[in-house]
């Protein structure tokens, strides 16, 4: 690789790992800012929903953006946002307003994350599967190691830290990215010629208002029941609101000429329904533990954010170290016995979330953790393959694009069950609870894989 693309590597892996790093970080922060906030557990938690939501829509609407007005210029302006997002998120006044900056700098990360793989297939011709595979570890980097130095961040400065410590990766990755990013080819006819009408309906954007209205009014109305401890006429009528929107957006996408989510799509390849579902209840798994834990060890078991962070380390250096021995097994053995692996997995570390107690060392967390973090890089290289086994070559953009929003999908649930089941404080009872259930959900993860393998069988004989 010459340094001209090492330089460019850089400049775009120093933008788009500020969105898992900041969709990271913030495990660890959550019973921190309950404290500073007195707030509820069910509220707060709308620091992780309008994250991930922002980023559902953001990045396919930027990914468009990106084709008509430019790369170059898409990925910088995100930089600019993430970086007035971070310095002004820590001087908010209150909590709305730092969900307000939350969400405008899930917007900016966006941004880069939607247009920095295809800056690098673009322009870096030599090598390119190693350079994707570089980014790759900028992005599963930056996840795995968010909890360990936010916990550091918190321990030290306080939760404005981890808002700050973007900045100077944003004004680095600007300044390498305004150098070494080749400028963007002149505008097409269609760009010049693009009307805000035909923009909108090249996005979608009653699909887009219509999916996120539904979302949030939904999420609004159920934990309001759940934060204030009865349900009232208010929030039966904002849960309605929420369905309904929900009902009128699938509605419309089966019908609209450019869906956020091309529905019709599932309709006609039920494999590929399948392994979106199944990657929703994979994220539904990891992240309850991912955002779960943290609190549990903080608030039941009074562990310091310094230490909850190193903990949580183990949990991603697991799934980097497993990934590409997974990737090597998968390729000759298929997908079908590492996810039925994985589920397995995941279901002995739900079951040892059950037997944890008051008594139980901290070191076991650890058992937990690695069972999970081991079938997380069975599952990020896994479910992939399934993915490109499932769906037909010519729709493998759309594809990715809808695997992406089940993992958001999949990620908001996991919150939601959290919220609802903890309501105002987390308990060691409501920790156990959440075993339970997610013992069900890796038990059917492994049904399902196991009715796959057994399809397959039935159908080679």
């Amino acid at each position: 690789m010459s340094v001209k693309n090492r330089w460019l590597m850089i400049s775009v892996g120093l933008g788009i790992l500020l969105n898992p790093l900041n969709s990271s970080m913030i495990a660890v922060a959550i019973a921190r800012l309950q404290t500073v906030y007195q707030l509820d557990f069910t509220v707060v938690s709308w620091i992780i929903f309008s994250f991930y939501i922002a980023s559902a829509v953001a990045q396919p609407v930027m990914g468009k953006a990106s084709d008509l007005f430019g790369r170059k210029k898409i990925f910088l302006i995100g930089l600019v946002v993430a970086f007035a997002a971070s310095l002004l998120a820590p001087l908010s006044p209150n909590f709305g307003w730092l969900i307000v900056f939350r969400i405008v700098q899930s917007i900016g990360t966006s941004m880069m994350v939607s247009v920095g793989m295809a800056i690098v297939r673009i322009h870096v011709t030599e090598k390119q599967a190693s350079a994707l595979s570089i980014l790759s570890i900028f992005l599963s980097g930056a996840a795995a190691i968010g909890p360990f130095v936010g916990g550091v961040l918190i321990h030290w400065w306080d939760w404005p830290a981890i808002f700050l410590v973007n900045i100077p990766f944003a004004l680095l990755s600007f300044i390498l990215g305004w150098r070494n990013i080749p400028k963007d080819k002149p505008s097409s006819s269609i760009a010049s010629n693009m009307t805000f009408h035909k923009w909108l309906n090249l996005v979608d954007a009653p699909g887009v208002m219509l999916f996120t209205v539904g979302l949030v009014a939904l999420l609004v109305g159920l934990l309001s029941a759940k934060s204030s401890g009865y349900v009232s006429y208010g929030h039966v009528m904002v849960g309605l609101f929420g369905l309904l929107s929900l009902w009128a957006f699938i509605r419309h996408e089966l019908k609209a000429a450019s869906p956020f989510i091309p529905l019709r799509t599932f309709a006609k390849h039920p494999a590929l329904t399948w392994v979106n579902i199944e990657f929703i209840l994979v994220n539904i798994l990891y992240y309850s533990l991912f955002f779960g834990l943290p609190s549990y060890l903080q608030t039941v078991r009074h562990v310091s954010e310094i230490h909850t962070g190193i903990l949580m380390l183990s949990l991603g250096l697991c799934s980097l170290i497993v990934s590409p021995v997974a990737g090597r097994w998968i390729d000759k053995s298929g997908a079908r016995p590492a996810l039925m692996l994985s589920g397995i997995l995941m279901a002995f570390g739900s079951i040892w979330i059950m037997t944890l107690n008051q008594a139980s060392p901290v070191i076991s967390v650890c058992l937990a953790l690695a069972a999970f973090g081991i079938s997380n890089g069975l599952n990020n290289v896994g479910m992939q393959a399934a993915l490109f086994k499932s769906a037909p070559k010519e729709m493998i953009g759309v594809a990715s694009g809808v695997f992406m929003t089940s993992r958001y999908l999949g990620t908001i649930l996991s919150s939601l069950l959290l919220s609802i089941l903890m309501g105002n404080q987390f308990t060691a009872g409501g920790f156990r609870l959440l075993g339970a259930i997610l013992t069900v959900i890796a038990l059917s993860l492994v049904y399902m894989s196991w009715r796959r393998r057994e399809s397959a069988q039935l159908e080679v004989s």
